[in-house]
């Protein structure tokens, strides 16, 4: 399996389409009780957005600013410029979704009309949001989804991550003990036998680890099991069986470890997490 995919697949997030159409005005977002990311999709006209830090960029062509992280901004557009958009909420849910935003740019922008896969999902987006149709919603979520993922292979590839859960998997001796434990997270893992896995001394290793990663190789087994536990918890499989498969012998251990991480149990997490929004 290739380095997305096996991060992806035991990675909980939720892209939800929350505007589309023409933007008139000033519109701000990600306040400070907020904890998600955004993409803004610009299909035609012009748009400026401005970042809380004081970053200003105006755009006059199709293109899409991505945010992986809650961050205080505004998206502005006068009754002229015709700015048609489309706004994703992206929530990186806690656990391996926190260290893969701690891994990526704050603010990536892209220009669509060059980069082609991206272009014809958005094109196809774009259609499907300003065209009233049966299933629209179900469609516009499931091609935000899809646009997200192609941002994140478009960021592995030009090797746009300097630290992190993505740093690691291209690491030429880090990836076999990521791969590893992404595969079989619920094995006994420790530090010596993750560093045995990259021929590594374990001093070394933790290091290198920490130093290319951001977190010690527990505090990351420890994120990469939360999530995959939000996963299967999101199944309605009992706490107990979760618990087993992510390297846990019994419920309660998984809970403390929830608690810890999260502040919460998994039960109270997984009725959250269902509650109306």
């Amino acid at each position: 399996m290739d380095q997305l995919s096996q991060i992806l697949q035991n990675l909980s997030f939720n892209a939800d389409v929350f505007f589309s159409g023409n933007l008139c005005g000033i519109q701000s977002l990600g306040g400070s009780d907020s904890k998600k990311g955004h993409l803004h999709l610009l299909r035609t006209g012009v748009l400026t957005l401005v970042c809380e830090e004081g970053h200003k960029i105006t755009l006059n062509k199709p293109s899409v600013i991505f945010m992986p992280g809650p961050s205080k901004h505004q998206v502005i557009a006068s009754e002229s410029s015709q700015a048609e958009l489309v706004c994703v909420d992206i929530d990186f849910h806690a656990g391996n979704g926190a260290a893969l935003v701690n891994a990526l740019p704050k603010l990536i922008c892209l220009d669509i009309e060059t980069n082609n896969a991206l272009g014809k999902t958005a094109h196809w987006l774009f259609k499907e949001a300003f065209n009233s149709q049966v299933g629209q919603q179900i469609i516009v979520n499931k091609l935000g989804d899809i646009f997200l993922v192609q941002i994140l292979r478009h960021i592995l590839k030009n090797g746009l991550v300097v630290q992190g859960m993505l740093s690691g998997m291209a690491h030429p001796q880090l990836s076999k003990t990521m791969k590893a434990i992404h595969e079989k997270p619920e094995m006994p893992w420790t530090v010596d036998s993750m560093a045995e896995k990259s021929l590594m001394s374990r001093a070394k290793f933790a290091a290198l680890f920490k130093e290319t990663v951001g977190q010690s190789p527990s505090d990351y087994l420890t994120d990469l099991r939360i999530a995959i536990a939000q996963g299967l918890l999101k199944k309605d499989m009992p706490v107990s069986i979760v618990a087993n498969e992510v390297g846990y012998e019994h419920g309660s251990a998984l809970a403390r470890v929830f608690r810890k991480k999260i502040g919460i149990s998994p039960k109270e997490w997984l009725m959250k997490f269902k509650s109306p929004k």
